[in-house]
C-alpha cells in the first residue's frame, strides 16, 4: 500500500484546483522574469577590445552565414576526453529537437566543450546527435564565461554561479564513494570532473558588433533540462534521493540504460 496520502476524487479535485492558481501565478511570474531577462543591458566588444572578449565572437560570423543573428551556447562539463558527462548528456539529448526551432526565431544553438574535436565528433556520433558542437580545446572560451575553472582558482576558492565558492584543496577530495565513481564513469577523477561546469550564455550580433547578452549556471539550467519539466509533474517528482543511494543509476547515458 502506498504512504502517500490519498483522497476520493473531490478531494483531488479541489486541491488541483487551487494548486492551478498557483501554477498559473508562477507561469506569469515566469514571464516577467523573461522580459527582465531580456531588457539587460548588451556587454559589447569590438577588435579593440581584449582579445579574450573576441573568442565568443569567433562562432557569431558561423551563425550569420546561416542568417542567425542569434546565439546561445551550452557549455558542457565533458572533460577533456569523453565519455562526456551522463547528466549533461541527458541534457544534449534534448537539443537535437528544438534546435531546428530555434533557428527559425533566428537563435543559433551551439554546445561548447573543451575536448578536442575528434573526441567530441565520436561521441556525437555515438550518442547520435546533430546539433552543431564546437571544441573549445584551444581557447580560453570556457573559462572566460565561467565554465571551466583552473587547479589554481579551484584551490584558492572559484567563482561561479556569480559568487565565491570556498577553497576546495584537492587533498580533500574524495577518492572513494559515489562522487569518485560518478567521475569515474566520465574517465577522471573528483577534482578534475568539478573543474568542468555546466553553463550557458547567449550573444547577439547587431551592426558587426558583437554582444554578451546572458548567462546562466548550476539550477538555472533546470528550466532548460526538458526531462527535468516531465519530472517534476510525475508522482515522485525527479526522486533525488536515488541519486544520493545509487548516482551510477541515477542518470546514464540513452545507450547504457538495460545493460544490466
Amino acid at each position: 500500500m502506498t504512504r502517500h496520502r490519498t483522497g476520493m476524487r473531490d478531494e483531488w479535485l479541489t486541491e488541483r484546483i487551487s494548486l492551478l492558481a498557483a501554477e498559473k501565478e508562477l507561469t506569469r511570474r515566469s514571464d516577467e522574469l523573461a522580459r527582465q531577462r531580456q531588457e539587460l543591458p548588451w556587454s559589447g566588444w569590438t577588435s579593440t577590445m581584449p582579445s579574450r572578449r573576441k573568442r565568443a565572437a569567433r562562432l557569431l560570423p558561423t551563425s550569420s552565414a546561416g542568417a542567425r543573428s542569434c546565439l546561445s551556447t551550452t557549455s558542457c562539463s565533458a572533460p577533456t576526453t569523453p565519455p562526456g558527462c551522463p547528466a549533461c548528456s541527458a541534457i544534449a539529448d534534448g537539443f537535437n529537437g528544438f534546435a531546428i526551432h530555434l533557428a527559425n526565431h533566428d537563435v543559433m544553438l551551439w554546445a561548447v566543450s573543451r575536448a578536442p574535436f575528434d573526441k567530441l565528433q565520436a561521441y556525437k556520433q555515438r550518442m547520435g546527435w546533430s546539433f552543431p558542437w564546437a571544441s573549445s580545446n584551444d581557447s580560453d572560451f570556457n573559462f572566460d564565461f565561467d565554465a571551466s575553472l583552473t587547479e589554481e582558482q579551484q584551490r584558492s576558492g572559484p567563482e561561479y554561479n556569480f559568487r565565491a565558492e570556498p577553497p576546495q584543496p584537492r587533498e580533500e577530495a574524495p577518492t572513494e564513494g559515489p562522487f569518485a565513481a560518478w567521475a569515474a564513469t566520465t574517465g577522471t577523477d573528483w577534482p578534475t570532473y568539478t573543474r568542468e561546469r555546466p553553463g550557458m550564455s547567449s550573444f547577439a550580433l547587431e551592426d558587426g558588433v558583437a554582444y554578451h547578452t546572458y548567462s546562466t549556471y548550476a539550477r538555472g539550467l533546470d528550466a532548460l533540462w526538458g526531462m527535468y519539466q516531465w519530472l517534476d509533474r510525475a508522482p515522485r517528482g525527479r526522486n533525488e534521493t536515488r541519486a544520493e543511494d545509487d548516482p551510477l543509476n541515477f542518470f546514464r547515458r540513452h545507450d547504457e540504460y538495460g545493460r544490466d
